[in-house]
């Protein structure tokens, strides 16, 4: 199979004629230098109305600019350094995997999720699982790891958030102009797209499939808004998450089964099954008809399968988790389970939750029992994991449960902002310490910076901060349907001198965006308080079908829009990627209040760690094993009907009593040196520990190697 760009990159001159590459391989939005060879290419202002998008970019260019760059001497010397440098990462022999596992030529892992959150100019993403997808995908290239990604293209399935005066959350989708993005239509040896035909009923699904290229590796979505599908089919694919049982029952069936039957089309027999979640499970189904017609018997090829599965789960409440009525899943598999010799109760039985074995058929449930490995996001998810289902093994003690864990990490190279790692990390931890990153020894060195180093570049970073907010206001402005209400409620009165706490996040009622918002009068004292005031930035969206989280939105919005808080809160409209950069970079304090035990991990704690942002958060996810008493804050989450009434008066007092006079206690250079103390400790924990270095090695120790040797993976520790 192949693929073919549009013809004006045909015009590339043949000195240059890599760009093309280049430009549809994402390595280059963890690569400052690739981002920095089309800036010089087009000029920043190019780059910058193409929304980042080297794709864009140059189909929207003169063919003469193209020219003239391929004879600029200082434009060819930094284009060949580019060059060498990407088409050496891309050999598929190079990195740990290869030197440390096995030839990544003679195996590969299927890695399955519902979204992926590589970069703005590709938004098939709504939240932490798709940037964790994404973050997993870069960094299985870094480490040669050989991955190849399946998800869906979602057309019309990115939410442009756009808030109405009154503060309701009224967006609309944005169609995918996948003519200019970083993805190519896989075409067959005809030159018409490819078509893979996926079992539905008694009929044929069709999808067409798209070829994303991660650095090494390669990502496939497929679209079912093709001509050859029926008019009710074509929309299966449209939009992430649809609340329609039936339509997301047959989502999840082209994601699994279809995604496994791509991967056939392409070629390509995984030796391990990854899945990001319950939503692509089918997978496995479609795993075991392959071996039951390749000549095994059923429990041959159930056993095959599980040793070869790595299952993850996110969700740590039941409400959270897949289920179908069993009506519905007789519908669609009657025909398809009889094709692997199952009958429909031991199909139905791999599904049922013993607990509320009248719920219907839990994905959950069925991707424990059909995988071998079995991986909670982090240590407080685990402990929360075996309690939720323990009742799957009865025979087997808590500690004998076959889970483990691996905690989420952030990838690094996405997530540092690029001053801060490319200059003040280069010249006082080391020129290799990207390289270097999971090694704790590299971070030791931290102290070498200096405090007024450090302090101005978190300064610079919160004064672009509050220009983006500035700009994106300013541009709200020229709506004619604006008022001043919603102008000052996105932040234009935001002050870079102020204590800055962020909140951003998807706007779930677990995650409690209200939370610092239960006492308005002391919370009013603390961000007017004239000597020591503090602002907040809050940023999310709601689930278009989610009208409970789209009110708890609109009450931050009427506080924002509040004349008793002077301007200090503010809501941001349109959270996406691009300003999830910018919020983890430059506020002073990340805020993280989820009811426990509903935070299976967290990785925003973490990126905004990472930059020297401490994190003030309850104990949940992550923050209970990465909290070490001097690199944030944290609290206990309290019981009983008045919990957030506790916990809001925990956060007030720890913000009243520790959080504000350290910030404001500077020294006569203006330099808070307790609070650089404190960013340093932040960096120094969140740097080899919580990244996806550290998560992809324990991914492949832990699970991929057993799997690949066809063993069931340890128990849990």
């Amino acid at each position: 199979m192949h693929y073919r760009p549009r013809d004006k990159f045909a015009n590339l001159p043949d000195r240059i004629a890599d760009l093309g590459d280049l430009a549809y391989n994402l390595w280059w939005s963890w690569h400052p230098e690739g981002r920095e060879l089309f800036m010089m290419l087009g000029g920043r202002a190019a780059w910058s109305r193409s929304g980042h998008n080297p794709v864009k970019m140059m189909h929207e260019l003169d063919d003469g600019i193209l020219k003239l760059a391929s004879l600029d001497p200082r434009f060819l010397r930094y284009y060949d350094a580019v060059m060498a440098r990407f088409l050496g990462d891309m050999d598929p022999a190079g990195g740990w995997f290869h030197s440390e596992i096995a030839d990544p030529r003679e195996h590969s892992i299927a890695y399955f999720s519902a979204e992926y959150g590589l970069h703005h100019a590709l938004p098939v993403y709504a939240g932490g699982l798709g940037f964790l997808a994404g973050d997993y995908l870069k960094e299985s290239s870094d480490l040669g790891v050989p991955s190849v990604g399946v998800g869906f293209m979602y057309p019309e399935g990115y939410l442009l958030q756009r808030i109405t005066p009154d503060g309701w959350q009224a967006g609309a989708c944005e169609r995918l102009d996948r003519e200019n993005a970083p993805v190519r239509r896989l075409r067959d040896d005809d030159g018409n797209p490819l078509l893979v035909d996926i079992p539905l009923l008694d009929s044929h699904i069709y999808v067409e499939v798209w070829k994303v290229q991660v650095g090494r590796n390669d990502l496939y979505l497929m679209d079912t808004a093709v001509d050859a599908n029926d008019p009710w089919d074509r929309t299966i694919s449209d939009r992430l998450y649809t609340g329609d049982p039936e339509q997301r029952l047959r989502q999840e069936i082209v994601l699994g089964i279809g995604g496994v039957r791509i991967l056939k089309a392409m070629g390509i027999n995984p030796s391990v099954l990854h899945l990001n979640e319950g939503h692509p499970a089918f997978a496995i189904l479609e795993r075991i008809r392959e071996k039951v017609e390749g000549g095994m018997n059923l429990q041959e090829a159930e056993e095959e399968v599980r040793r070869r599965t790595v299952f993850t789960t996110h969700t740590p409440v039941p409400a959270g988790h897949d289920k179908f009525p069993f009506p519905l899943m007789e519908k669609y598999f009657g025909s398809y389970i009889q094709k692997i010799g199952m009958s429909q109760r031991e199909f139905f039985e791999l599904g049922i939750d013993p607990r509320d074995p009248a719920s219907g058929f839990n994905m959950t449930a069925f991707a424990l029992r059909m995988s071998d490995h079995r991986n909670c996001v982090s240590r407080r998810h685990l402990e929360v994991t075996r309690e939720m289902w323990r009742h799957l093994w009865p025979d087997l003690d808590e500690e004998d449960l076959p889970l483990d864990y691996v905690t989420n990490g952030i990838h690094v190279p996405t997530w540092i902002d690029r001053r801060l790692g490319n200059v003040t990390f280069i010249k006082y931890l080391g020129r290799d310490w990207l390289e270097k990153h999971d090694n704790a020894s590299i971070w030791e060195l931290i102290d070498e910076i200096p405090d007024d180093v450090l302090w101005r570049q978190h300064s610079r970073m919160k004064r672009s901060l509050i220009n983006k907010i500035n700009d994106r206001a300013r541009d709200k402005w020229k709506d004619p349907e604006s008022d001043s209400r919603t102008i000052i409620a996105f932040g234009t009165l935001l002050d870079p001198q102020v204590l800055t706490l962020g909140f951003a996040r998807r706007f779930a009622s677990y995650k409690r965006a209200t939370l610092l918002l239960r006492d308005y009068e002391r919370l009013q004292k603390i961000l007017t308080d004239p000597r020591h005031p503090v602002q907040i930035i809050f940023a999310g969206k709601a689930h278009p079908d989610d009208q409970q989280s789209k009110l708890i939105l609109q009450q931050v919005y009427n506080a924002a829009a509040d004349k008793r808080f002077q301007g200090r809160i503010a809501f941001v409209e349109d959270y996406d990627q691009y300003l999830a950069q910018y919020l983890v970079h430059g506020v002073d304090v990340w805020v993280n209040n989820p009811r426990p035990p509903m935070e299976a991990s967290g990785t925003s704690g973490m990126k905004a760690s990472l930059n020297g942002v401490p994190q003030l958060s309850v104990f949940d996810g992550w923050w209970s094993e990465g909290y070490n008493g001097k690199n944030g804050w944290g609290f206990e989450g309290a019981e009983g009907d008045d919990k957030d009434d506790r916990d809001a008066a925990s956060i007030y007092e720890i913000l009243e009593k520790e959080v504000v006079p350290l910030y404001y206690r500077v020294d006569d250079g203006g330099v808070p040196r307790g609070w650089v103390k404190l960013m340093k400790e932040a960096i120094r924990v969140t740097g080899p520990h919580f990244t996806s270095r550290r998560m992809v090695k324990e991914y492949t120790e832990k699970f991929y190697r057993p799997a690949l040797e066809g063993k069931v993976a340890r128990k849990a520790l």
